[in-house]
C-alpha cells in the first residue's frame, strides 16, 4: 500500500512527587491521566489487539511519566485516587435529586470498578509493561523523548545541556523497554537545527517537527510535509500535518466541542456541596476535579443538559467516520499531485483523548477500525513507513526552528513572566560540565570512596538541573493557575543543586547528599559523564 497515515499521540506529565504531603494537589495530574487516558487507551488498543484487529500507533511515553509510573508510592497513591473518586461517585447516587442524575453516577461508578480492575488485577499497577507489550507485539512504535521535556532549542546556549536531555531520555527508555528507540518526540515539537547531531549521535532515526518546520525550510520540494525530508546528519523528520490535527484539535471547529460530548469544566468537585465533598477532600477546603462530570457540551451558554453516554458514543462513531474519509480523500488528493507514498501524520497530546476530550479513546478505537479493511490507505508509524519503502522519499533538508506553541517558534517558553529562568540554567549548565572534565581528568588520582561520593554529587546536580529546566514550569509561569507551584519548583531545584555544589569537596557531608537524592529519586543510572563537555 502506498498511501500512509500515522497517528502518533504524546503522553507527557512533569514530575510531581511530594511523599512529605499526603494529598498534593499538583499529584492529581498524574492520577487524572491514569484514570482518564492511560487506562482508557490500554483497553482500547489491548481490545483491538486480542481480537486481531491489524493496526499500528506511534505513543511516546516522556521520561518524567515513565518514571512516576514505575514508582512505588505515586502507584499506592493513585489506587487511593481510584477508591477515592469510586466512593464519591457511590455517594453522588445516593445524594442525586432525579433519576437522570443518579444513573449517570451509577454509571460512573461501574465504570471506576472496571477501571480499578484494570490497573491493580489486569496489568498489576504496571502501565509501563501494558505498553510495552503493545510494542513487543509489533503494534506499538514507543519514542523516546528529553529526560525532563526540556526544551532543546532553549538550552543549546550550552550545548551539553541539550545532549544531556536527550541521552538521559534515551537510557530511561532502554531501561523500560529493553531495546534503543528509533524515534524521538522533541519536547513542545521545538527543533533548531544544531538539534539534529545530538539526535543522531544518540542513535535516533527520526524525529517530528510541525509542520512550518520542513515547508519553511530553504529549498522545501513541493512534497512537504506530506514526505519527510533528512538533515545533513542523515535524520529523518516527519512534519505533523495541520489539517488533520485542527480537525480534532479546534477550539471552534474539532470534533470534542460537539454538544453531545461530555463537558469539561462542570466537575463535582467544583460544583456539589462542601459536606458532599467532605471524605474525598479528607478535610481540606481547597476544590479541585474530580473527573465525575454530570453534564454534556450542550452549547455556549452555562445551560447544560445531562450527559448521555450512548448519545456521546453515537457522536465519535460518527467523527470517527468523516476523520478516516478525510484522511482517505487527503491522501487520494496528495497522490493526484503525484506524490508518491505520501504520509499524513496527525499528532496530539494524548491526554487530550479522554482527560480533555472523555470519548477520546472511543473514536480512536472506531478510527482503527474502519481502516482495519480498507484498501485505499493504511494506519502506519514513522518507523515502519522508513523500512518498507518510506525511505526512498526522504528529501534533502534543513528544517528551520519550529514548536508547536503559540505563534509557532518559542516565545511561549520565553517571555516576559518566564525568561529570568535562563541565565540561572546555563549558569548551572556551564557549572556542571566543567567540573565534570575536572572530574574526568583527575578521577583516577582521587580515592575510591572520595570519587564515588563526587560522582554521586555531580549525578544528583544533573538531576535537579534537568528537572529545572522541564519546558512546563516555564509555559506554567506564563500560562496557569499553577503559576506559583512552578516558580517554587524551579527555585527549589536550584537550591539543591547550588547545596550539591556546595558540599561537593567534603565528603563529610554524604548524609546530607543522601537526603536530597532521596527528595527526587529519578533517573537512578543516569551517568555523572552526561554532561561531559561537547567537542
Amino acid at each position: 500500500m502506498n498511501r500512509h497515515c500515522a497517528l502518533v499521540l504524546h503522553a507527557h506529565v512533569p514530575w510531581v512527587r511530594h511523599p512529605e504531603t499526603p494529598r498534593c494537589l499538583e499529584e492529581d495530574w498524574l492520577f487524572e491521566a491514569i484514570l482518564e487516558a492511560y487506562l482508557p487507551l490500554l483497553e482500547v488498543l489491548h481490545r483491538l489487539r486480542d481480537e486481531e484487529v491489524p493496526w499500528k500507533l506511534t505513543l511516546n511515553l516522556s521520561p518524567t511519566l515513565l518514571s512516576m509510573l514505575r514508582d512505588p508510592l505515586m502507584q499506592e497513591r493513585a489506587t487511593a485516587y481510584l477508591d477515592r473518586t469510586a466512593k464519591l461517585a457511590n455517594g453522588e447516587v445516593e445524594r442525586g435529586v432525579d433519576a437522570g442524575y443518579r444513573r449517570i453516577a451509577q454509571w460512573y461508578g461501574q465504570r471506576l470498578h472496571h477501571l480499578q480492575r484494570l490497573f491493580e488485577d489486569e496489568w498489576d499497577r504496571d502501565l509501563v509493561g501494558a505498553f510495552k507489550d503493545l510494542q513487543d507485539s509489533g503494534h506499538l512504535e514507543i519514542t523516546a523523548c528529553g529526560a525532563t521535556h526540556g526544551l532543546l532549542p532553549l538550552l543549546m546556549k550550552v550545548p551539553e545541556a541539550a545532549r544531556a536531555q536527550i541521552e538521559a531520555g534515551v537510557a530511561l527508555y532502554e531501561s523500560c523497554f529493553g531495546k534503543k528507540p528509533r524515534g524521538f518526540w522533541l519536547p513542545e515539537c521545538a527543533f533548531a537545527p544544531a538539534v539534529s547531531k545530538l539526535l543522531k549521535n544518540a542513535g535516533i532515526q527520526w524525529t517530528l517537527v510541525e509542520e512550518h518546520g520542513l515547508t519553511s525550510a530553504p529549498h522545501a520540494p513541493d512534497e512537504f510535509p506530506f514526505v519527510p525530508g533528512e538533515t545533513a546528519d542523515e535524520l529523518a523528520v516527519f512534519a505533523r500535518d495541520t489539517e488533520s490535527s485542527r480537525q480534532v484539535w479546534s477550539a471552534e471547529s474539532g470534533y470534542p466541542g460537539d454538544p453531545r460530548y461530555r463537558e469539561f469544566f462542570r466537575d463535582v468537585g467544583l460544583e456539589a456541596p462542601a459536606e458532599a465533598l467532605e471524605e474525598y477532600l479528607e478535610g481540606s477546603d481547597i476544590r479541585r476535579f474530580t473527573g465525575l462530570k454530570f453534564h454534556r457540551v450542550t452549547g455556549s451558554t452555562d445551560e447544560k443538559l445531562l450527559y448521555d453516554p450512548p448519545l456521546a458514543n453515537r457522536a465519535a462513531d460518527e467523527h470517527a467516520i468523516h476523520f478516516v474519509s478525510s484522511r482517505a480523500a487527503q491522501l487520494a488528493a496528495l497522490s493526484s499531485r503525484g506524490i508518491e507514498h505520501p504520509i499524513v501524520v496527525s499528532a496530539f497530546d494524548a491526554e487530550l483523548f479522554g482527560h480533555w476530550w472523555f470519548e477520546g479513546p472511543q473514536f480512536l478505537e472506531k478510527v482503527l477500525r474502519n481502516t482495519a479493511d480498507r484498501t485505499d490507505f493504511e494506519f502506519t508509524t514513522p518507523g515502519a513507513y522508513l523500512e518498507t519503502g518510506g525511505a526512498a522519499q526522504l528529501r534533502p533538508v534543513e528544517p528551520v526552528s519550529s514548536s508547536w506553541g503559540e505563534g509557532g517558534y518559542f516565545e511561549t517558553w520565553l517571555s516576559e513572566e518566564n525568561a529570568w529562568i535562563y541565565p540561572h540554567l546555563h549558569k548551572r549548565a556551564d557549572q556542571l560540565s566543567r567540573v565534570v572534565k575536572v572530574l574526568k581528568e583527575n578521577i583516577d588520582s582521587i580515592p575510591e570512596s572520595n570519587a564515588e561520593y563526587r560522582i554521586r554529587c555531580v549525578n544528583q546536580m544533573a538531576r535537579e538541573l534537568m528537572l529545572a529546566q522541564s519546558s512546563d514550569w516555564a509555559f506554567l509561569m506564563r500560562n496557569g493557575a499553577a503559576r506559583p507551584y512552578a516558580k517554587k519548583r524551579t527555585e527549589d531545584h536550584f537550591e539543591q543543586f547550588d547545596r550539591v555544589w556546595a558540599i561537593f569537596s567534603n565528603s563529610n557531608e554524604s548524609d546530607q547528599l543522601t537526603e536530597i537524592e532521596e527528595s527526587n529519586p529519578i533517573f537512578p543510572d543516569i551517568s555523572w559523564e552526561t554532561f561531559e563537555p561537547v567537542i
